[in-house]
């Protein structure tokens, strides 16, 4: 499922110009729409023109995912016009929500225009439920992304902020002494987990709990959880373990792993819904470097969280 994105301009010659050529450059940074961090290819973008003229692109229509600058070169008489369609996946982990939630708020915003309000109520509460809208569609956005193919590295298993990295015992599947590192995702951030590295999935394990606010450590003794218990299939073949842990505000954790499955190094598994915190755990030891600190911004699949610093690929 994909999110289309129209971005609109027009540009207009007054009639007292004749046959002037006008060079406009536009840029990506200050169209202020930016989707997400995949790239988009460039059959997916299409442009519409209308002139009585000539109507010359040049330069890069997309990068990375953003608009890329190019220019425009017209040589009309009335005006031209240009149409930009992006197209954002939705993630298949967000089912019913992603329907049901922007439905019912465009039946509120039906309701808007059914009841006569003063005009700046009605706009205003037109435009909170459009940007309500918006928000829904993004947070369950699927953006492509491409894993290192360094063995030695654990990937970042969700988007968000580093709040903790602390050594505890963890007894129960690693069996020693671990290496804690802790992710905050907020709201606005991507919601989808992804595998640390190459790896066989040995249990999964449901914890019912509260719901307490993810930003805390504490969070995931308490709060619902789900252990992912995995080894690597590269060498070292260590135990790690990947916690889903829900929020104050989200209520559905989604784990599509089953146990004895490889997943692949940044491959998707499942998500949590609505705020949340995931904990990456791996065996504390001399060749194992953290490569983060507490406050780093990191993404899912892509941000190294740790190197072991004596293996040969």
């Amino acid at each position: 499922m994909n999110i289309n994105f129209y971005l609109t301009s027009r540009y207009e010659q007054k009639p007292t110009l004749r046959k002037s050529a006008k060079q406009t450059q536009f840029k990506a940074n200050q169209t202020q729409l930016k989707p997400i961090s995949n790239p988009i290819k460039p059959e997916q973008t299409q442009f519409q023109t209308r002139c009585f003229g000539r109507l010359a692109l040049s330069g890069p229509r997309l990068l990375d995912g953003s608009l890329a600058a190019f220019r425009l070169s017209l040589d009309c008489r009335l005006s031209a016009r240009y149409h930009i369609i992006m197209r954002i996946p939705l993630t298949k982990y967000g089912w019913p929500q992603v329907v049901f939630f922007p439905a019912v708020v465009f039946v509120a915003m039906i309701a808007c225009l059914l009841v006569r309000l003063p005009n700046w109520i009605f706009y205003t509460a037109e435009a909170i439920l459009a940007v309500v809208v918006i928000w829904l569609l993004a947070f369950f956005r699927d953006p492509r992304r491409i894993a290192p193919a360094d063995k030695n590295l654990l990937l970042a298993p969700a988007d968000g902020r580093i709040t903790d990295i602390e050594t505890i015992d963890e007894n129960d599947f690693i069996g020693r002494t671990a290496l804690r590192i802790g992710i905050f995702l907020s709201i606005f951030d991507v919601h989808i987990n992804r595998s640390p590295c190459n790896v066989k999935v040995d249990r999964i394990i449901y914890k019912k709990g509260k719901y307490k606010n993810a930003m805390s450590p504490q969070s995931g003794r308490t709060n619902e959880s789900n252990n992912l218990a995995l080894v690597r299939t590269d060498s070292p073949e260590d135990k790690l373990i990947v916690r889903q842990i829900s929020g104050a505000i989200a209520r559905r954790i989604v784990c599509r792993a089953a146990q004895g499955q490889q997943l692949t190094g940044g491959e998707k598994f499942g998500m949590i819904k609505f705020g949340s915190r995931t904990e990456l755990y791996v065996p504390s030891r001399e060749d194992v470097k953290c490569l983060v600190k507490i406050g780093d911004k990191v993404k899912a699949g892509i941000t190294p969280l740790v190197r072991y610093e004596r293996c040969q690929d």
